[in-house]
């Protein structure tokens, strides 16, 4: 499997970065913390300016490096939680700047702008005074300060505690499947969260809180202590990673045959061709969809009154769902690229939509009565609610869980519509964003499990249509379109072509949105500038030029040229618009834009002059965005060149691929086979150098021992080991199984021997084909796509026959009637004490006769 890149081992231990942040950053407001309580003063100024820039540079920034690196790292967990507490503490940071700007800041009272009546009076009083003097007129009369006071802390981040606090707790849950460490790091933060939620109304919480960022301290400490020994002996040295608090693939364990068989059958695509590049960033998308979503429900149901702080809150989380998109676009994921796109546009946009009619036009002077009256001009929104309906589409072929989410999506557009009566608007509106948030944390939680197990451990509802049956009739309605072209055969595409094209369509989104929103239903104002300004700035500029990467990171070097284009094009009216209002510009200012625009571009001059063609354009970049996301709908095959596996894989229904492994094996070589449950990584007992490596391999700290692997329980018989008639009993009735017994070595050790593969090399040391403390291997792909560049060989069979890894039994004890368990695996324990119950009335009986 030939790669592009750097492998993921050269990222080392980029978890050591991310726990580093959060230790610095909880220490740090631990002390501010204690600070308040012992003086009872919170803190002010410079004081909370300094807090700002260092959460915002050591949790923010440097937990978004950590984060970038964990997903190259392919590490769903530590990636997906690096990055949404990155946007976590950016925005506490950011409340804290807030603060500190406020306490050494005395705002002038505003100035009222000139309404659009009284702008000509202006006009007639300097009729005689040339244009620079005009000019500075109004911007003497018009420009206050835009910013008034903030509103209370209390108001501004407990909508956003609240929402983090759900999506902390996921994490911790998640986190107890990896190791020990995380679990009491994000726990600790979990908790922390709620008390910082209960301070800022009690300050006695603040003490309490205090305590548990030095547990963050602590235990994050220690952790990053143990990773980066890890990191530079390769091995675990301090004990509390590489073991977990509980098996994720255990949550799957108890699913019936009959629904496992459909969820394979459902996500065999999905499953079985796993691109081990770059983490999944599902999870996180979902997470970052919580978040906004709350805040803006809060909002919506009034409080707090004022959006100032808020929209900085929704900015950060917007950044990490825009990686999100990144990531996505990165996987060949033209769905979820899009999807996560589209929704930051909605969510920045109704933020700073709201930043301007609750914060920027109070402060003008203008009231809300008549920013009430400039929103009911606005369309951006309606375009929203088109395109919403496209994922619905499309994802009646995926599940119904991702079909009702995005149906709640559509909610959610719908209760943004602005021509809705403001008496019902808000309660809707809150009421939808509440449900999304809901069940944004619900897939959140399902999506980060999938990605853990690298299965479909939690299902989430059948498809209602097929994939292909989608497609058909897709591709049917097209061929209605243009029923006069015949279809040309298509070479395959590469996968840089294929990249290439995973952003059109939310490059003909941005461009819809921004016309939409471009256009009024009103004469204009400057309320209407303004509040119209977010719908065009956010998906016509910033989103363009990320578009603009993406082509670039496609390989196509014109790619990025038309939607940098249309950036320039939108930023230009978004500048125009903005500076209006403050620096008065004439309207042959505008008259020379508008030819600069037609010969920058000539298509784009519909943009500009008439409305009705606005609309077209909107309608034929909703088209654009459907024809791009049906025709990447299609799976392409990928070139053959492409996926060769850096180690032999031969099939385990020759036999010439068992002879290929047991040469490997005889020789020393460490190989992945099958075995009665999940794929297990294997060494001749022949060659302890080998034994050696898998303890490598693994990163399996070496006071864990591995086991031995027989063909039949008659190859034991042979070598006659002291087992007592009980012991062979039980053993005859587990074997051959998903169960393994710990028993008591001795010299018959040595005379054993196997058969078939394994009498080709010997006795074989086995355990399973994993990273130590990561999910058990369930098909030969999850081998080749993890360990692969490290092994010698891997034996392929398809599916595994069990989701998790054998029950291992201690029978050490078993003549005196006890038994114990070391691990519960594909056997429940009830099961195995069940037949442990039957051998021994077996053999009284026996002994009775």
């Amino acid at each position: 499997m030939a790669t592009s890149g750097f492998a993921s081992v050269f990222y080392s231990e980029p978890a050591v970065l991310g726990l580093l942040a959060n230790v610095f950053s909880a220490f740090y407001v631990a002390l501010q913390n204690f600070a308040h309580v012992a003086t009872g003063s919170p803190a002010h100024g410079l004081e909370n300016t300094l807090a700002g820039v260092h959460l915002i540079l050591i949790g923010g920034a440097v937990q978004l490096v950590a984060g970038l690196l964990t997903f190259r790292k392919y590490d769903h967990l530590a990636g997906t939680t690096f990055l949404a507490f990155a946007a976590l503490w950016a925005s506490y940071g950011a409340t804290r700047l807030v603060l500190g700007s406020s306490d050494s800041i005395i705002t002038p009272a505003p100035t009222r702008l000139p309404s659009a009546t009284a702008l000509p009076n202006i006009t007639t009083a300097t009729a005689e005074l040339d244009n620079s003097t005009m000019v500075k007129t109004l911007i003497n009369v018009t420009v206050p300060t835009i910013l008034p006071q903030p509103p209370p802390i209390d108001e501004s981040a407990t909508a956003g505690l609240i929402a983090y606090i759900s999506v902390a707790f996921i994490v911790t849950f998640c986190s107890a499947t990896a190791n020990y460490i995380m679990p009491v790091v994000f726990g600790a933060i979990t908790v922390t969260l709620i008390l910082e939620a209960v301070g800022l109304k009690v300050t006695a919480a603040l003490a309490a809180s205090g305590a548990f960022q030095l547990v963050i301290t602590l235990v994050g400490l220690y952790g990053a202590s143990a990773l980066l020994l890890k990191g530079l002996y390769q091995r675990h040295v301090l004990p509390g990673f590489g073991n977990a608090l509980f098996d994720v693939l255990l949550l799957g364990a108890a699913i019936k045959p009959s629904v496992r068989k459909q969820v394979r059958k459902g996500g065999e695509e999905e499953e079985k061709k796993k691109d081990s590049k770059y983490a999944e960033p599902y999870a996180l998308g979902n997470m970052t969809d919580t978040v906004a979503a709350a805040i803006l429900a809060f909002h919506a149901f009034g409080y707090p009154t004022s959006f100032q702080v808020g929209a900085l809150w929704v900015s950060f989380d917007a950044a990490a769902q825009l990686l999100a998109s990144y990531y996505a676009c990165l996987k060949g994921d033209a769905y979820h690229c899009t999807k996560f796109g589209l929704h930051l546009a909605l969510w920045v946009i109704l933020s700073w939509e709201q930043f301007v009619g609750t914060v920027s036009l109070p402060g003008l002077g203008v009231g809300l009565a008549e920013v009430a009256e400039a929103r009911l001009s606005l369309t951006g929104n309606w375009f929203f609610v088109i395109t919403s309906l496209l994922p619905c589409l499309l994802s009646l072929s995926r599940d119904r869980l991702e079909l009702v989410h995005n149906l709640a999506f559509t909610l959610v557009t719908l209760a943004t519509i602005p021509q809705i009566p403001t008496s019902s608007r808000g309660y809707f509106l809150g009421v939808a964003l509440a449900i999304y948030s809901f069940l944004s944390l619900a897939i959140s939680f399902i999506s980060l499990v999938n990605s853990i197990a690298e299965k479909i451990l939690i299902p989430r509802g059948n498809r209602l249509v097929s994939t292909l049956k989608l497609q058909e009739a897709l591709f049917g309605f097209k061929r209605c379109l243009t029923p006069r072209l015949m279809p040309v055969p298509a070479s395959p595409a590469t996968p840089a072509q294929l990249s290439a094209r995973l952003p059109d369509a939310l490059f003909y989104l941005c461009n819809g949105l921004s016309a939409f929103a471009a256009m009024h239903l009103q004469p204009q104002s400057h309320a209407r500038s303004l509040l119209a300004l977010p719908g065009v700035l956010v998906p016509g500029t910033l989103l363009q030029v990320f578009v603009a990467r993406l082509q670039v990171r496609g390989g196509r070097r014109f790619g990025p040229t038309v939607p940098f284009c249309y950036a320039a094009i939108w930023a230009t009216w978004s500048w125009l618009r903005f500076a209006d209002p403050f620096q008065g510009i004439p309207d042959p200012s505008l008259h020379a834009f508008t030819a600069a625009a037609v010969a920058f571009l000539t298509i784009n001059f519909f943009i500009i002059i008439i409305v009705v063609f606005l609309a077209l354009f909107s309608i034929v970049c909703l088209y654009g965005a459907i024809a791009s996301l049906v025709n990447h709908s299609k799976k392409m095959k990928p070139d053959s060149t492409d996926s060769s596996p850096p180690c032999p894989c031969p099939s385990s229904k020759k036999t010439t691929g068992l002879m290929t492994i047991a040469k490997i094996l005889k020789e020393g070589g460490v190989c992945g086979i099958p075995s009665d449950t999940v794929y297990t990584l294997s060494a001749s007992c022949e060659h302890p150098e080998a034994i050696q490596r898998i303890y490598n391999i693994k990163d399996r700290p070496m006071e864990k021992p591995i086991c031995l692997t027989i063909a039949t329980l008659e190859q034991l018989v042979a070598v006659n080991p002291p087992f007592s008639p009980l012991l062979w009993e039980f053993m005859r009735h587990v074997y051959p199984g998903g169960i393994g017994c710990i028993v008591k070595k001795g010299e018959w050790l040595r005379k054993l021997v196997t058969t078939h593969l394994l009498s080709m090399t010997g006795p074989l040391a086995i355990t399973s084909a994993n990273p130590s403390g990561e999910p058990d291997s369930t098909h030969h792909d999850m081998v080749i796509s993890r360990l692969a560049d490290k092994l010698d060989g891997i034996l392929c069979d398809g599916d595994s026959t069990e989701l998790v890894s054998s029950t291992v039994v201690i029978c050490t004890k078993i003549d005196e009637g006890t038994l114990s368990f070391l691990r519960e695996g594909a056997v429940p324990k009830a099961k195995v004490l069940q037949i442990f119950e039957t051998v021994k009335a077996k053999m009284a009986a026996k002994e009775n006769a």
